[in-house]
C-alpha cells in the first residue's frame, strides 16, 4: 500500500492521517515542532503511523498533504516533493495569517501560492472546506447511500485522479471544482464551506451528496 506523508498533523491533517491508515495506508506524521512532539499520535494511529520531520514525510510520501498555517507555506520543503502530487488543507485566516496582498485584492488564491513555492509539484486543494470533526465522523464505504462529497481544485488533471482515488478509499466521493485559480468557491466565505456538512456543534455532521456540493460550488460568486 501507499504512503501518505503529513506535513502539518493538527485537526484536519490528523484526521486525514487516521483516515488513512484505517484504509490501510502507511502514513508519516511530521509538524514544525519536532517528530518526538508527535509519538503519541502515532501510537495512537497504530502500527501503519510513525513520525519523522517534514522532509522525510514529504520524502517518504506517495502522496503528500500539507496542513499547516498559510503563513507558514514557505517552509514547506521543495527538492522533496518535485513530481509529486501534494494536497494542500489550507485556507487564509487573516486574524492567524496577517495581511498577504495577493489574496486581499483577488488576484491569487491560497492554494496558487503553495503551487508557486513548489513549481514542480502537482498542488491540489482538498478538505479545506469541512470541519475536521465532520471529516472523522462522514466517512462511508463506497457505494453508501450517505456518502459525503468533498471538493477539489487543482491544475493538473493526473493529480486530481490520484487525489480522487485517495478520497474514494478513505470514505468520500469527489466533486472537481476546476483549477486553482478557481478554488475560492471552496474557500471560507463560500456557500460549500462547513455548514454543507451541518452545524459544528454537531459533531456527527450530516451527509452531503456529490448533488448537493455541487450546486453549492455552482452558486458560489466572488
Amino acid at each position: 500500500m501507499a504512503t501518505i506523508g503529513f506535513i502539518g498533523s493538527g485537526n484536519i491533517g490528523g484526521t486525514v492521517a487516521r483516515l488513512a491508515a484505517a484504509a490501510g495506508y502507511h502514513v508519516v506524521l511530521s509538524n514544525s515542532r519536532g517528530p518526538q512532539t508527535l509519538e503519541d499520535l502515532a501510537a495512537e494511529i497504530g502500527p501503519l503511523a510513525s513520525a519523522g520531520t517534514a522532509t522525510q514525510a514529504a520524502q517518504a510520501g506517495d502522496l503528500v498533504v500539507v496542513s499547516i498555517p498559510l503563513k507558514a507555506y514557505r517552509d514547506v520543503p521543495v527538492a522533496s516533493l518535485a513530481g509529486k502530487t501534494v494536497t494542500d488543507t489550507n485556507n487564509y485566516y487573516p486574524q492567524r495569517d496577517g495581511q498577504i496582498s495577493e489574496l486581499d485584492d483577488g488576484s491569487a488564491c491560497s492554494s496558487e501560492l503553495l503551487q508557486r513555492h513548489l513549481p514542480a509539484a502537482h498542488v491540489v486543494k482538498a478538505f479545506n472546506n469541512i470541519f475536521y470533526r465532520h471529516l472523522a465522523n462522514l466517512a462511508r464505504p463506497a457505494g453508501a447511500p450517505d456518502r459525503s462529497a468533498l471538493p477539489i481544485a487543482g491544475d493538473d488533471d493526473a493529480a486530481k485522479k490520484t487525489v480522487t482515488a485517495f478520497l474514494d478509499a478513505i470514505g468520500y466521493d469527489t466533486v472537481d471544482s476546476g483549477a486553482l485559480a478557481g478554488s475560492w468557491c471552496q474557500e471560507p466565505g463560500s456557500p460549500v464551506y462547513g455548514g454543507v456538512y451541518g452545524e459544528f456543534d454537531n459533531h456527527a455532521g450530516t451527509p452531503a451528496p456529490a448533488t448537493a456540493v455541487r450546486a453549492k460550488i455552482s452558486g458560489a460568486s466572488r
